[in-house]
């Protein structure tokens, strides 16, 4: 019988695999919060305030106030803007909710479709703006389960995605997680877009061929556009793991050191260190130090890749990331400088966000 339903769930994935895009919507898999992203984002299991609505829902249920978190980090040297905005509260002694929006944009973008007039003449003036942005708002949702230490969560999100006035799509999903503690150890599962994510988009026509603005595809000028076709409108988003498990050790009487390991699974074949052609998975590691709750200092390793270099060879490419943090009377302030050395692909970034406790004001 677990033969069976493993052979089943393999050709469910297979199937799905073969009717998606390997990437979709990945300004979701960037990450939120300097304190966070400062320790690689190892931080499923033992999120528990209101940027658990991104990272694991279901440790809303560690709030004891309402929170608020806002966090900015500039991509590609100042190119890309990425903001993220949360709040949360809890609605009693095991429930809590969450909303967050997150944009991730690129702005001022030249369009030049225009620039030639219809008499072939180049005119400056017809030079307009734009941008290319992401957005996403989620609805989250925590709760205790009766066995001491265990909680669930749920986020439900919409998907909001415009390119100028070129094209556009709305999409839809959903999340689901768990998170347990036993003493010093802490263990957590996120599932990202447990049904799929569907993203449905709508193209205008002169976005390929318009190129006097007059939404009329100008084929005669250009015959590489007569057999140009539409872009595919639709994108399914495939679900993707996250398990984490974290350990605490006192150190001292004002020092504490948390350190955690997260497994990031996707169900496609990439360039994660494990790779196979249904499944792909990376660790991330990550530990945090604070003194009396006060000052932290963060550190972590992720994003294990396979780079292909230019004599056809692969080399082992990783994501160094360092961190800082200061709270103090409800207001936590955090930095994060990830990819160290540029050992990876990714450029490195500053971020910075800030979390203020309810607390403050009573």
């Amino acid at each position: 019988m677990k033969r069976n339903i493993f052979i089943l769930i393999s050709l469910v994935i297979t199937t799905i695999s073969a009717q998606t895009r390997k990437y979709s919507n990945e300004f979701l898999n960037i990450g939120v919060d300097a304190g966070a992203l400062g320790m690689a984002n190892a931080v499923v299991a033992t999120s528990g305030d209101v940027n658990s609505g991104y990272w694991n829902p279901a440790g809303l249920t560690n709030l004891k106030d309402n929170q608020v978190s806002f966090m900015h980090a500039a991509y590609f040297a100042n190119i890309a803007n990425y903001d993220y905005l949360a709040f949360a509260m809890p609605l009693d002694e095991k429930s809590a909710i969450a909303v967050s929006l997150i944009r991730f944009g690129v702005d001022d973008i030249l369009d030049t479709t225009s620039l030639v007039d219809a008499d072939g003449n180049i005119d400056y003036t017809r030079i307009n703006l734009f941008s290319a942005a992401d957005y996403a708002f989620t609805l989250s949702y925590s709760r205790k389960l009766p066995i001491e230490g265990l909680s669930y969560g749920a986020n439900a999100k919409v998907v909001r995605r415009i390119i100028g006035d070129f094209a556009s799509s709305w999409g839809f999903g959903f999340d689901a997680a768990l998170q347990y503690k036993k003493n010093k150890w802490q263990f957590g599962l996120m599932v990202r877009d447990i049904t799929t994510t569907f993203n449905a988009w709508s193209i205008e026509e002169f976005a390929i061929g318009d190129l006097n603005g007059d939404g009329i595809p100008d084929e005669d000028q250009i015959p590489q556009l007569r057999d140009q076709e539409l872009p595919e409108t639709t994108e399914i988003t495939l679900p993707k793991v996250q398990l984490g498990a974290a350990r605490n050790f006192d150190l001292g009487k004002k020092f504490e050191l948390q350190t955690a390991l997260d497994m990031n699974v996707r169900f496609a074949e990439t360039n994660d260190i494990i790779s196979s052609s249904t499944v792909s998975i990376t660790p991330a590691f990550g530990f945090q130090l604070d003194y009396s709750k006060i000052v932290y200092l963060r550190g972590g390793v992720g994003n294990f890749q396979n780079i292909q270099q230019f004599d056809g060879s692969d080399e082992l490419g990783f994501q160094p990331n360092f961190g800082v943090g200061f709270q103090y009377k409800g207001i936590q302030v955090d930095y994060a400088l990830t990819d160290i050395g540029d050992q990876s692909a990714a450029i490195y970034s500053n971020v910075f966000s800030i979390k203020v406790d309810w607390s403050i004001f009573r």
